[in-house]
């Protein structure tokens, strides 16, 4: 795993969220269905706002890694049986022959921004939508929200599954 690219990656809801959230496209209108003004804005800690913003990132892209590269999953299902971590046994031997003969099936820009649509589809969307919903807001609040969840996970997969 180059872990490197989770940090990378990690960043593209900042500056997804910088194009998405700026007032010359859908900005004002988050203000709006947010409730949310200049001045707020103007009086947030944007550090503190940005680094969480990154730390949860990591974590999204981490777990998008395990969605979208399907190689890894071999190793999970294998962890715990008997030579698992040992090259030389015949479990290291199969495992390393799998990997060269399968190990870049699916490992394109494509499938990973396919697989993360859906994550954004399926699971963020949902997810925030069912607080926007105890919250009281309406349509227009999910699907500005999901559809950002949706374009950033799309192009993180797609990072993710292709480089990674």
């Amino acid at each position: 795993m180059r872990i490197y690219l989770i940090f990378a990656t990690a960043l593209i809801p900042l500056f997804v969220g910088a194009l998405w959230y700026h007032p010359k496209t859908f900005g004002n209108t988050w203000m709006q269905i947010a409730e949310i003004s200049e001045d707020k804005i103007k009086n947030s800690n944007m550090a503190l706002i940005f680094g969480l913003t990154y730390g949860f990132g990591v974590l999204a892209s981490f777990m998008l890694g395990t969605i979208v590269v399907h190689q890894t999953h071999i190793y999970s299902i294998l962890l715990e049986e008997p030579g698992y971590g040992n090259p030389s046994s015949e479990l290291g031997l199969y495992l390393s022959d799998f990997m060269e003969k399968y190990g870049q099936n699916y490992r394109t820009f494509k499938h990973g921004a396919l697989h993360g649509t859906i994550a954004g589809i399926c699971f963020a969307t949902p997810v925030l939508g069912i607080n926007a919903l105890f919250e009281r807001r309406g349509f227009k609040y999910i699907a500005l929200h999901g559809s950002f969840w949706v374009v950033s996970l799309a192009l993180m997969g797609g990072v993710l599954c292709q480089w990674m």
